[in-house]
């Protein structure tokens, strides 16, 4: 593989991010969560988590990734999820009595997109409505998470797969999946 210069890596990921962000928007705008579209992702500006994403960006997947492989560890994840609540990993908290808490719906509705954006800017025109679900399937055996938001995300996937994203991604239809397995949190 060709080693990219630092300039097409810097762009390259500026673009990534930039789109990713207009994406989840986009997403977060169609089911309510105006605050949360605008505000999300911010943090990946962050010194600690943008030039750790130049420095193991590759264009077809999370430079995440890369850096956990490089090192075993990814310090722009560690940064990144720990300040931003629409990650499951937010709220673990391994010496509370509740590991794995509840996400409030907002975060849950905000994830759903993200995970959304996420595989469609990544796959690009290779993206379809069952692409997050076998992503989905092959992630969650690595997810340490809430069994009743675990459920939510399968269930809500699932229907992308059958009936396409604009038919499950509703305000109504989030709502009522967080109710169903999570009542009135």
């Amino acid at each position: 593989m060709e080693k990219m210069s630092f300039l097409k890596r810097f762009w390259g990921h500026s673009l990534t991010i930039n789109k990713h962000r207009l994406e989840v928007m986009r997403l977060c705008f169609k089911c309510g969560l105006i605050k949360q579209g605008l505000m999300h992702d911010l943090s990946k500006y962050s010194f600690i988590e943008f030039f750790s994403g130049v420095k193991y960006y590759q264009g077809y997947r999370s430079p995440i990734d890369a850096e956990k492989e490089d090192k075993g560890y990814s310090l722009g994840w560690l940064h990144h999820k720990g300040r931003n609540k629409h990650h499951s990993e937010y709220w673990i908290d391994l010496t509370a009595n509740e590991k794995t808490p509840i996400m409030p719906y907002k975060y849950v509705a905000e994830m759903l997109c993200d995970k959304m954006a996420a595989g469609m800017i990544y796959q690009g025109k290779n993206w379809n409505k069952e692409y997050q679900l076998e992503y989905w399937k092959k992630e969650r055996e690595q997810t340490l998470i809430n069994e009743k938001i675990e459920k939510i995300i399968t269930e809500f996937l699932t229907q992308v797969s059958i009936d396409g994203l604009d038919k499950a991604l509703t305000r109504k239809n989030l709502k009522y999946l967080y109710k169903k397995y999570c009542g009135n949190s």
